[in-house]
């Protein structure tokens, strides 16, 4: 129904003539809406093909379960088609080996992956989700919950995973026992956490260890393991595949001298984000986006005690960016304690948008790791955040009331065209703070060049003072201790500045030679959160627009969870450190 104004009524009426009556509107509730016109079909052809098309309609309607199972068996039928015809092709005409990730191989893995799942919740669940949860899950959970309250049980299975964790280290790095460095490095961390908690005698131990233990089985899955590893490394290939089929679109709107002659950051890599921007949106309007967010923040939830929206956020942050992780749970940010707003805002600052990958993939980052840091920052955000700021309320939220945000969008179309736009604004920020503070740091160092010049050191910078500062952290961390000052001096543009001028200012010293393998890990791994000033400003705002009663507790936490931010990318980069094999960077 189109609504108009009374003005424009009667200047319709002016410009015509005088041909639009009031009697020709209907006014309800003090508006003005047109009136439907009256139409009768004529002809014998226009009366047989509406009386098809509502018999269709209806007959779609009243058999649409059936519909969809014929579409679902035709669908299957091509697949399973496809596949045959696939696999004849690759054993009588192509001679190339089989590689899951090329190829027909990666065929095979997709589709393992697809009909695995198809199986389990069509299948297995519907038929026996309800027996294994109330007969087998039921009991043995029962079981160790009874088991659980013996001290003596609880403390031999602390021992039990403790002896195993310090005989795979002592066997790991035997012949590299430098990178045990990396672990005095996180157990400072994890002390200077409990010694500056909010309340050190409310930590909730079984929270903070479970949560460090799943983002240690994560670094040995992904970097230690060598089938983990060439698994995450062929994902995150296939993730820079599809992000750059975004410079189609570059090259066609700026044309191919900026795009791939030039390679123009601004012109190459920035507008992948309108790309991959329209692809969130789309599957958030889906809600393929909001089930599987929930699904593994109730996974994270189960092993580490924490609160519904405390993990949904934490996995969320690990797709999207601090502020759009944010709506997932924005029917509840009002009743969150100071805790809970706390593991929010950490986790945001640790972590980066799979949305702004290809700009840190287009500095020269690694994707691989780009992946396994933000997916082993989840857990870690957990740890150090009740670790700093352990829970001392009752939480409002509870895994009954959770529900997945709907998307407000009316279409595919419309949610696709929303996301594409709402990339302007991601890339203007990036855009206007690398122009802002690229020229802020050349004028800093103007100026103490200048200083430093007048005093016999007209070497003197912001990275040089920067660098002096981080050594200890990084020798800490593992860096070789030639290559700490670099580091360091990434680390301090990233806390001070930003972390797309750290990661630029990175794939500079990767061109030159400067790092080695295992300092460019390190630093790669430090570097991804958005823990800096402008992104705790975007992070206060909207939270407190979304939840105006809850400002007081972001001015009261803002500090601690930046500080926070800081130490889940520090101990992923030592966690990196210890666990990556000698020359496997990559």
């Amino acid at each position: 129904m189109i609504v108009i104004s009374a003005f424009n009524i009667t200047t319709l009426k002016q410009q015509n003539g005088g041909e639009i009556e009031m009697g020709d509107v209907e006014k309800r509730n003090g508006e003005i809406s047109h009136e439907n016109l009256d139409y009768e079909p004529s002809g014998w052809l226009e009366t047989t093909l509406l009386r098809a098309g509502s018999s269709t309609e209806d007959f779609f309607k009243k058999n649409s379960q059936a519909m969809k199972t014929v579409t679902l068996f035709v669908i299957n039928g091509l697949v399973i088609g496809f596949f045959f015809g696939c696999l004849y092709y690759w054993m009588t005409l192509n001679n190339e080996p089989l590689e899951l990730c090329h190829g027909f191989g990666s065929l095979i893995a997709l589709l393992s992956i697809v009909y695995f799942f198809i199986i389990y919740f069509m299948v297995v669940k519907r038929y026996l989700g309800k027996w294994f949860e109330t007969v087998v899950w039921s009991k043995v959970e029962s079981q160790f919950s009874a088991l659980w309250k013996f001290a003596w049980f609880r403390w031999c299975l602390s021992l039990v995973i403790l002896g195993a964790l310090v005989g795979f280290l002592l066997w790991d790095t035997w012949a590299a026992p430098h990178r045990l460095v990396s672990l005095s490095g996180l157990s400072i961390i994890l002390l200077l956490g409990w010694v500056f908690s909010a309340h050190p005698g409310r930590v909730n131990w079984r929270t903070v260890l479970m949560a460090l233990l799943i983002q240690f089985v994560f670094g040995i899955i992904f970097i230690r393991w060598d089938t983990g590893r060439v698994a995450l490394q062929c994902f995150s290939d296939k993730v820079a595949t599809f992000l750059s089929y975004g410079i189609e679109g570059a090259a066609f709107t700026f044309g191919d001298l900026l795009v791939r002659t030039e390679g123009v950051f601004a012109f190459s890599t920035l507008p992948v984000i309108f790309f991959f921007s329209m692809l969130v949106e789309v599957l958030f309007f889906w809600g393929a986006l909001q089930w599987f967010v929930l699904k593994l923040g109730h996974l994270l939830k189960s092993a580490t005690g924490t609160t519904v929206c405390e993990s949904v956020i934490c996995v969320g942050n690990v797709f999207l960016g601090m502020t759009e992780s944010v709506l997932l749970i924005k029917p509840y940010l009002s009743l969150l304690t100071p805790s809970e707003i706390h593991v929010v805002m950490a986790s945001g600052f640790a972590t980066v948008s799979g949305t702004i990958l290809a700009a840190y993939i287009g500095f020269g980052a690694e994707p691989a790791h780009l992946v396994t840091a933000s997916v082993m920052s989840a857990p870690a955000a957990v740890c150090l955040s009740k670790l700093l700021m352990p829970e001392t309320k009752r939480s409002l939220t509870t895994v009954t009331n959770i529900q997945p945000i709907v998307s407000q969008d009316q279409s595919a179309l419309s949610a696709a065209t929303r996301g594409a736009t709402n990339g302007i604004a991601l890339v203007l920020n990036i855009i206007a703070n690398l122009v802002a503070f690229v020229s802020l740091i050349a004028f800093l160092n103007g100026v103490l060049g200048y200083s430093g010049g007048l005093l016999g050191f007209p070497e003197l910078s912001l990275e040089w003072i920067m660098g002096k500062v981080f050594i200890p952290l990084c020798w800490l961390m593992g860096v070789p201790w030639e290559e700490c000052e670099l580091v360091g001096t990434l680390i301090g543009l990233k806390t001070i500045v930003n972390e797309f001028v750290a990661y630029q200012r990175m794939g500079e010293m990767k061109k030159e030679g400067l790092l080695s393998p295992r300092g460019e890990l390190i630093a790669t791994y430090s570097l991804c959160g958005f823990t800096n000033p402008s992104s705790a400003g975007i992070m206060i705002g909207a939270i407190a627009a979304l939840a105006p009663n809850q400002r007081e507790v972001l001015a009261s936490v803002a500090l601690r969870a930046f500080f926070a931010g800081c130490g889940i990318c520090f101990m992923t980069a030592c966690i990196a450190g210890v666990l990556m094999p000698e020359g496997s960077f990559v």
